[in-house]
C-alpha cells in the first residue's frame, strides 16, 4: 500500500437483497477516476490503481459485476465513490444467541465469558420457556376489563425450570449459589456483612443485589429472590459437559459482545417485527438507543476488516505483494447516546413509545458497547458517519 501521508484506503459495503455495493476509495488509493480497474474472481474482488492494489475476499455465492464499477463521483474528505452491482447466491444462517440455543432435556454448564470459569455446574432443564415481551405491562389494560392481575408479581421459574427474556435468563439455583459466584449489593452498604460470599443476603427481602464470578469478579446477573438467579447473555455462555474445545470468538470480550447484540438485534427483529430499541443499565437508565436499518450487508474496510493471509488468487501470482480483506457479515444500525445528550427531546420520545423494545444489560456492558459502535463509526468514510441526528455504525455478526 502506499507509504506517504495520505494513507490509501479502501471500505466496501454489499448489500446482499438489494444486490447493490458502495466502494468508497480514498485519495491515497487513488485521485483520477480512470486510474481504477476492479475485476472480480470466483470469491473476490480485486481493486487495482496506480498507486495501490488490495483484494476483497468474498462469501462463496457472492460476486461483483464488473460492467457496473463506472458510476464515479468524488466526494470532499472522502475520495471516490463507486456504485457497483452485485451478484448474490449466498445464504447466510444466523448463529443463535444463548436465547435461542437452550432446549429441554438437555445438559449444559454455565460459563463466564471473561475466564471460563464454570459458574453453575451441569444442569437439566425440565422446562424451557419464553417470559413475555418487555413491554407486556404497558399491554395489560389492553388485555383485561379488570384491575391489573399482574401487579406486582414476578415471574420466576421453578425448579429445573428456565425462563428466557430478551437479553437473560432466570433459572432456579435450588441449593443456592455454588462456589463459584459472589453476592453484592448494587449499593455500599455498611450493614452487610460479605461473609460467606454474601450469601446471607437473599434471605434479605426488597435487597438489590448482583452476581459477581469469584474468579475474575466481573457482574454476570442478579438475584432476583431466593431461589432464582438472573444471567445476562453477555457474560456468560453455555457448553455441554463433554464440550472439550472452546469457541475461539469467545476469547475476545468485545467481538463476543458485539457478536451477541448484532445477532440478538435481528433475533428479535425477525420474531416481533421491531427495528427500535432502548439499551439500559441494570440500573434503569437508557444508556443507548438504536435503530435496525438492515442485516444483509457485506462490510470490508482496511481500517477494521481482518487480513486474509491465506486467501490467494492463482491466476495473480503477484498476490502477495498487496493487501487483502476479508468481508464479513454485519448489521447495520443507527445509535444515538443518551447519557449526556444534547437530543433529550428524542430520547423522552423513545422511552415513551412502546414500539421501542428494551434490552436490559450490565451497565459496564452498556459502555462497552457504545465504544464499539464508537469505534465502528470513527471507521467510516466521514460523510457516511451520521443520518439526521444518529450516528451510523456496524456490528458483526456471527455466521455460518
Amino acid at each position: 500500500m502506499d507509504d506517504s501521508n495520505t494513507q490509501a484506503e479502501v471500505f466496501i459495503e454489499l448489500r446482499k437483497r438489494l444486490q447493490s455495493g458502495h466502494l468508497v476509495l480514498s485519495s491515497g488509493f487513488a485521485e483520477d477516476p480512470s486510474e481504477v480497474d476492479i475485476s472480480t474472481g470466483p470469491s473476490y474482488v480485486r481493486i487495482k490503481a496506480a498507486k495501490s492494489c488490495c483484494y476483497i475476499d468474498l462469501p462463496k455465492g457472492v460476486g461483483i459485476t464488473p460492467p457496473s464499477c463506472r458510476e464515479m463521483q468524488r466526494v470532499s474528505g472522502d475520495g471516490l465513490h463507486i456504485r457497483l452491482q452485485l451478484q448474490n447466491d449466498n445464504d447466510m444462517e444466523v448463529l443463535p444467541t444463548l436465547i435461542e440455543s437452550l432446549k429441554a432435556q438437555k445438559s449444559y454448564l454455565f460459563v463466564c465469558q471473561s475466564c471460563k470459569e464454570t459458574i453453575l455446574m451441569e444442569r437439566v432443564f425440565r422446562r424451557v420457556l419464553p417470559l413475555p415481551n418487555g413491554n407486556w405491562n404497558a399491554l395489560v389494560d389492553d388485555w383485561c376489563c379488570h384491575p391489573d392481575p399482574f401487579a406486582n408479581r414476578k415471574l420466576l421459574p421453578r425448579k429445573d425450570d428456565c425462563l428466557l427474556g430478551d437479553t437473560f435468563v432466570l433459572v432456579n439455583w435450588g441449593s443456592g449459589p455454588n462456589e463459584a459466584l459472589i453476592l453484592e449489593p448494587k449499593t455500599a452498604d455498611t450493614d452487610v456483612s460479605m461473609e460467606n460470599g454474601g450469601k446471607d443476603l437473599i434471605q434479605k427481602p426488597n435487597r438489590n443485589v448482583i452476581v459477581i464470578c469469584k474468579c475474575c469478579r466481573a457482574m454476570l446477573g442478579e438475584v432476583i429472590s431466593s431461589d432464582t438467579l438472573k444471567l445476562y447473555i453477555t457474560e456468560v455462555t453455555v457448553k455441554s459437559p463433554t464440550e472439550d474445545s472452546e469457541n475461539t470468538s469467545l476469547q475476545n470480550r468485545s467481538l463476543f459482545v458485539e457478536n451477541v447484540i448484532a445477532c440478538r438485534i435481528v433475533e428479535v427483529s425477525s420474531s416481533q417485527s421491531t427495528f427500535r430499541f432502548s439499551v439500559q443499565g441494570h440500573d434503569g437508565k437508557a444508556y443507548i438507543l438504536l435503530w435496525l436499518l438492515n442485516a444483509d450487508t457485506l462490510l470490508a474496510s482496511s481500517k477494521t476488516s481482518v487480513s486474509c493471509s491465506a486467501f490467494t488468487p492463482s491466476e495473480d501470482i503477484s498476490y502477495n505483494k498487496h493487501k487483502s480483506y476479508c468481508a464479513s457479515n454485519v448489521v447495520k444500525v443507527l445509535y444515538l447516546p443518551c447519557v449526556k445528550s444534547n437530543h433529550k427531546d428524542i430520547v423522552d420520545a423513545w422511552e415513551k413509545d412502546i414500539g421501542v423494545h428494551s434490552l436490559p444489560l450490565p451497565v459496564t456492558t452498556c459502555h462497552e458497547l457504545l465504544l464499539l459502535l464508537s469505534a465502528s463509526t470513527g471507521s467510516l468514510p466521514p460523510s457516511m458517519r451520521t443520518m439526521n441526528t444518529f450516528q451510523v455504525a456496524f456490528l458483526k455478526l456471527a455466521s455460518n
